[in-house]
């Protein structure tokens, strides 16, 4: 199971917990048998107990909302990205046409309506996750190349140092 998988399936699990404990009926009881008791110290012990008892549940709750947040922010691009998203492309997609002019227009033409705002908009209402699917795999290859780089160079000094041996 992927990372988010796994992240909402133990957040959902919790939340579960949570809805099914049944605090609102059981504090609904704990008050109604406290009516019954003449104790004030006993009295304020069990409100005190009610109150805590309510705050560490809205806690958790807050918790929960807040992971599920996290999560979604993970993987919604809000209107203004998007619109920044597709003016770059569009700007990117023109500077390509100027190097490449011997590729058809209607090409280009293609790919700009693919990615504008109402297209990426509806495939992201549809559940269509960008940063998985075109996020990732950019930082995976400028993740290699920059490790390629880096074994050139290891491999560059390496035959550098054998060639002053000789």
């Amino acid at each position: 199971m992927s990372d988010l998988g796994s992240t909402m399936a133990d957040i959902t699990v919790q939340l579960a917990a949570l809805a099914v404990k049944g605090t609102a009926t059981a504090i609904f009881n704990k008050i109604r048998a406290a009516k019954n008791i003449k104790d004030n110290e006993k009295l304020r012990n069990i409100y005190d107990e009610i109150i805590n008892e309510l705050l560490s549940e809205r806690d958790e709750a807050v918790r929960i909302a807040q992971v599920y947040k996290s999560e979604l922010d993970r993987i919604v691009i809000n209107d203004e990205d998007i619109k920044h998203l597709y003016a770059t492309i569009s700007n990117l997609i023109d500077i390509m046409k100027d190097i490449s002019p011997n590729t058809s227009i209607d090409a280009f033409n293609q790919i700009k309506s693919l990615i504008s705002v109402d297209t990426l908009k509806v495939m992201q209402l549809l559940g269509f996750n960008y940063k998985a699917a075109i996020g990732e795999p950019l930082t995976n290859i400028c993740a290699d190349a920059i490790h390629s780089w880096g074994n050139k160079k290891t491999q560059f000094a390496g035959n550098k140092a054998q060639s002053h041996r000789r």
